[in-house]
């Protein structure tokens, strides 16, 4: 940015085009049409919030697009993808195939329907990209984790597919201004995530771009043990030499394969990737787990933390109870079966002494 290989203009909007391989995109998404962007944009990316905005107060300047002049003349955003094609639809309606009704009603209120937009021209794309992954990963508009994946990985493949992983991990976090640690899961979080969806998302149903969760890989490759388990080595040069898919496919739906009631096995926050975590680290555990299919909580228990396990039980059942005495006098109707959990309270408490009592001190 410093080199001022970039120009500041007012482009016409008809000379604006939207970026079909834009990072925010799902894959399923890129390479379409722009009426396809544009169908996506007013269906996911609160475009009409946006269009409200330009409308009523015109475009602010200091949002310059970034973009790059094209050799028919036109340009390509690079970088403010929502706000040209909130912008496209201030002044041509009939863009809109979905949320025709919204759209209609948001152009009819609009006060402004800018004809230019202020840009800067940029000479190549790559620049901006690097530009971005600063500005989106570690700056002041973070991107959601699977567009920053994308982004990295397709950047690791344009300037440091030389590079060993670990090698090209470092490099891009000097561009982004991140750490590499950081940089290399989110890199291996999305190669990993390449499997899956080469995969077919190993048939789970309604599993796709747009419902995955990238942080699931990412926070598992902070745990020995579930690394252990896919078979996946961050610190070589080929993590991924070694992955083992069968138990890929199993993690995948361990947290995406919905039962019945329309619930998975276990979520992907800290608290149950820890549980997971100790579970594939205790051999007796894994097996209730994976073989014997019981709940990640009665696998858990299996573990070697029982002591820990039994002592967050009783303090949160404490606190829960302490809230309780602290609500009590507010109430205004009880519920039908107080009394009776309540008797249930005071027998498992008892029964709970009993048990330590009847112990030996150096049991």
């Amino acid at each position: 940015m410093q080199n001022r290989n970039y120009k500041f203009r007012d482009i016409p909007v008809d000379k604006l085009r939207l970026d079909d391989f834009n990072p925010r995109l799902p894959k399923s998404f890129q390479g379409q049409s722009e009426q396809s962007i544009i169908e996506y944009m007013l269906l996911e990316a609160s475009t009409l919030e946006l269009m409200q905005s330009i409308g009523e107060n015109g475009f602010f300047p200091g949002e310059q697009l970034l973009v790059v002049e094209q050799s028919d003349g036109n340009y390509l955003v690079v970088e403010g993808n929502r706000r040209l094609t909130a912008v496209k639809l201030l002044t041509a309606e009939n863009l809109a195939t979905v949320q025709k009704k919204k759209v209609h009603q948001v152009y009819e209120e609009a006060k402004f329907r800018p004809n230019e937009i202020p840009c800067l021209v940029f000479d190549d794309k790559e620049t901006i990209l690097k530009y971005l992954g600063f500005r989106h990963i570690t700056g002041t508009k973070p991107w959601k984790l699977l567009e920053k994946g994308r982004y990295l990985f397709e950047l690791r493949n344009t300037d440091f597919s030389k590079l060993l992983f670990s090698e090209a991990a470092r490099e891009l976090a000097k561009v982004i201004g991140s750490r590499s640690d950081y940089v290399k899961r989110l890199l291996l979080g999305y190669a990993i995530y390449q499997l899956i969806e080469d995969r077919k998302y190993f048939n789970i149903k309604d599993l796709d771009d747009t419902q995955f969760y990238l942080n699931y890989i990412v926070d598992s490759l902070r745990r020995d043990n579930i690394s252990n388990f896919l078979g996946i080595k961050i610190e070589d040069n080929e993590p991924l030499a070694t992955v083992d898919l069968a138990n890929l496919e199993k993690w995948t739906k361990w947290l995406f394969e919905k039962n019945d009631q329309g619930k998975t096995r276990m979520i992907g926050d800290s608290y149950d990737l820890n549980k997971l975590d100790k579970i594939l680290g205790n051999e007796d555990a894994r097996i209730a787990f994976d073989e014997k299919k019981v709940t990640l909580k009665r696998a858990y228990e299996r573990t070697e933390d029982i002591d820990q396990l039994f002592q967050d039980s009783v303090l949160k059942s404490l606190n829960h109870l302490e809230t309780g005495d602290s609500l009590v006098h507010k109430v205004k109707k009880f519920y039908p079966n107080l009394i009776e959990n309540l008797q249930s309270i005071r027998l498992l408490t008892k029964k709970i002494k009993d048990v330590k009592d009847g112990l030996k001190d150096d049991f």
